[in-house]
């Protein structure tokens, strides 16, 4: 009897503990927040580290986690292209910004804000996951002139639907990014 009541116990208190959640979750990534590695993934992924490495990871691998990262697992749903209309510049390359990874699924750029000064005015022609590595608040613009200021702090993760034109100027603290386009 004392066997079932502790496989009884063990169950409930096994059926009680919460999954962990990931970070963002969409048609086209699915973002987890890690510290330990991951079991093999059924997807191509991409792990972003905090000190700003990415690797990528294909599908049947176990992704290797050395330090906490980001594992951005790209979903099979891929999008048919946008013609950029808007007359600026796509969102990358941009001055100051480094190349850290290209493959035929993302591109992974590493961009460090300069405090008061705004990036080119850009278009997105892709779906980005951005994943920034310090503290500060971006200001966003639109060519109509309307403003946006979103506080980031170091290891936020944020998914950005392409189609969109603006610039970013760091409006407090500092700011590195690690930016995957998702081609």
């Amino acid at each position: 009897m004392f066997h079932i009541l502790l496989l009884c116990a063990l169950l409930l208190q096994a059926g009680s503990q919460t999954a962990p959640k990931p970070a963002i979750e969409n048609d086209r990534v699915v973002v987890w927040d890690v510290t330990d590695s991951l079991a093999v993934q059924p997807f191509d992924a991409l792990v972003v580290s905090r000190s700003g490495n990415a690797v990528f990871v294909p599908r049947g691998t176990a992704p290797k986690i050395t330090e906490r990262s980001i594992v951005i697992v790209l979903k099979d749903h891929p999008v048919a292209p946008i013609e950029n209309t808007s007359g600026y510049p796509p969102g990358f390359p941009r001055p100051g910004a480094k190349k850290v990874l290209e493959n035929d699924r993302v591109i992974v750029w590493d961009y460090t804000w300069v405090p008061g000064v705004p990036t080119p005015m850009h278009f997105h022609d892709k779906d980005v996951v951005a994943f920034f590595l310090e503290d500060g608040d971006l200001k966003s613009t639109t060519p109509d002139g309307q403003d946006t200021v979103n506080a980031y702090t170091a290891g936020t993760v944020k998914f950005n639907a392409r189609n969109r034109t603006h610039t970013e100027t760091l409006v407090r603290g500092t700011q590195r990014g690690i930016i995957t386009e998702l081609k």
